[in-house]
């Protein structure tokens, strides 16, 4: 099994030098959130991650979910930790007071969430749908509908679900099937199959409040005729108590490939009675405001099990002897491979990009909080609009990074990797699903190339990269190397933004094609940004902590030099166009 020390140093280093955001600081609710007390939270998260909820991962792939009896049986150890996590009131972290949650902003909710991928993602799954399904209602719901319902969420009793995809549907929803016909009485009685449900039944929670998307009687075809309905597994009676089974059943649970602890259920809805949420026929806008948060969730759970796959990497090249390098240290034997210039260089290259995506992170944290709760309508927009672009290449690049990241984990492993014993083929196994599912990562980049960049005819994306340069151009000396480096890819960006713009109006296969490259060059500039912010801070505050601050600055090089050159190499790919690519003939 992997061992796993929850990264509290570099964390807690974001949270009090990187906390310099203005409009983020602005936010009156959070002034008493100082770094004390989240050091007081964050220290408390490590120790039910380490100690209580790492082991479940094993216990999870060994012994998956499974349907018994009609019955979801989730893994041994499951419910006693959930319990457990749920007395301590990890779920109500970052939801609001009122519905009795801690209101800790997502700059803290983060962490955690990044810890608990790390740890064991399959049991994760069980309360982010929770939290997902919880900021749905918060977003959408009537007051009378959310004093029912919130309470018993936040508070973990409930679970939570997000019900979209269909036989006949996934990425396209407009072809769902699921009926919702109207009753005398204002409900609706929901039928139709909903599958690769995560965490769709499962024995750890009372009741189950499904969220899901159906088309009305009186709908119109396409997603204009999508509508919410609130689905619970148990009606609940008007004074909150437990009522009768509704009209729910699970078909059948997943045998997948990873995250096995993970119950990923069909479930059939037969005449199951349904509360419709917000305005008919605009179920789709607010789904997505639970599926934009889940696909930076995601985005995290690529993060976190990239941090264990290098731990755990570097760890066992500490300690394995393996071959002699160049200039061998060694009189009567082999080196440990971590002195093979091969294997540095993979562990810098994982270092350098986690850093980097836990600083962009942070700050993507700071501009969701500011999009929420900021007074100023027109910095609250700018807000929404910097999360709104930077949503798909969070979940896309973070989690197919972390897909190299684990790969690199295996082969610095060797033959031991392979195998079971030290857990590293599970973190892989594991983190497959993140570019898969909410919205596959191919979908992402189009959704950028083909929506996001042309948002408010391109002003978004240009007042992100205007924004970027600006906050780059350091007035300390020996940033402005990184400056002047960091520019050059800006301007390769630039260029490439055009280039799209342009084959929008033009050569549409040729921006399909060039969708990802796109992204991922976005990706990696908006890291080498992140490291950049860091670097100021490095240099100013050296001093104070040198071994810190020098291990950052090494790391930072390192990212400028190896892997902030890939977004050219993308920029370059893209543009030799897509008439090869769709002119080629299959055999």
């Amino acid at each position: 099994m992997p061992s796993y020390t929850a990264p509290l140093d570099d964390m807690l280093f974001l949270f009090e030098k990187l906390r310099d955001n203005k409009n983020y600081n602005e936010l009156e609710k959070y002034n008493e959130v100082n770094s004390d007390l989240v050091k007081d939270i964050l220290e408390e998260a490590a120790k039910i991650n380490q100690n209580l909820l790492l082991p479940l991962a094993l216990a999870g792939d060994e012994n998956p979910a499974k349907l018994e009896n009609g019955v979801v049986r989730t893994p041994p150890g499951y419910k006693e930790a959930y319990n457990k996590y749920i007395e301590d009131g990890w779920i109500s972290l970052s939801c609001d007071p009122k519905y009795g949650g801690q209101g800790m902003p997502k700059t803290v909710s983060a962490f955690f969430d990044e810890m608990l991928s790390s740890t064991s993602l399959s049991f994760k799954l069980y309360s982010e749908l929770t939290i997902g399904a919880y900021n749905c209602l918060l977003h959408h719901a009537s007051d009378e509908t959310k004093d029912k319902y919130l309470p018993k969420m936040v508070e973990g009793k409930w679970s939570g679900t997000m019900c979209l995809t269909e036989p006949v549907c996934g990425t396209d929803l407009g072809m769902l099937k699921t009926k919702a016909v109207e009753q005398a009485d204002g409900t609706f009685k929901i039928s139709g199959q909903k599958i690769f449900i995560t965490s769709g039944d499962h024995d750890l929670t009372e009741n189950i409040i499904h969220l899901v998307i159906a088309r009305a009687a009186d709908s119109p075809s396409g997603t204009k005729g999508i509508s919410l309905f609130l689905v619970p597994k148990f009606i609940v009676n008007e004074d909150g108590s437990i009522g009768p089974r509704n009209g729910i059943s699970t078909g059948s649970v997943e045998h997948k490939m990873g995250i096995k602890g993970s119950a990923t259920c069909v479930l059939n809805f037969d005449e199951a009675t349904g509360y419709l949420i917000g305005t008919k026929n605009r179920g789709l806008n607010q789904m997505f405001t639970m599926m934009n948060l889940e696909r930076i969730l995601v985005g995290i759970q690529g993060l976190g099990i990239s941090e264990i796959a290098y731990q755990n990497s570097l760890a066992y090249a500490k300690e394995r002897k393996q071959g002699k390098t160049n200039n061998t240290k060694s009189t009567n034997g082999a080196d440990f491979i971590i002195e093979h210039a091969d294997i540095r260089k993979s562990l810098l290259n994982m270092k350098s990009i986690i850093e980097g995506e836990r600083a962009l992170c942070f700050w993507l944290s700071q501009q969701t909080e500011v999009s929420l709760n900021h007074p100023d309508e027109k910095i609250k927009q700018e807000a929404s609009d910097y999360v709104s672009l930077m949503t798909p290449v969070v979940k896309s690049l973070f989690t197919d990074l972390a897909m190299e990241i684990t790969s690199d984990a295996m082969q610095i492993h060797g033959g031991y990797g392979f195998t079971k014993d030290q857990g590293i083929e599970q973190l892989y196994r594991d983190n497959r699903i993140t570019p898969i599912y909410e919205g596959t990562n191919s979908v992402q980049a189009a959704d950028l190339v083909f929506r996001k960049l042309s948002n408010k005819n391109g002003n978004i994306i240009n007042k992100f990269l205007e924004m970027v340069k600006t906050e780059c151009d350091s007035k300390n000396e020996k940033v402005k190397p990184y400056s002047k480096e960091f520019n050059y890819y800006l301007d390769i960006l630039y260029k490439f933004t055009g280039w799209i713009e342009d084959k929008s109006k033009i050569e549409k296969d040729d921006v399909s094609a060039a969708a990802n490259d796109y992204l991922k060059t976005l990706g990696y500039v908006s890291l080498a940004y992140s490291w950049i912010k860091v670097l100021d801070v490095s240099f100013t505050d050296y001093e104070s902590n040198k071994e810190f601050y020098e291990d950052k600055i090494n790391t930072a090089k390192f990212y400028f030099d190896k892997v902030l050159p890939r977004a050219e190499f993308h920029y370059k790919s893209a543009i030799s166009g897509s008439s090869n690519i769709m002119n080629f003939r299959f055999n």
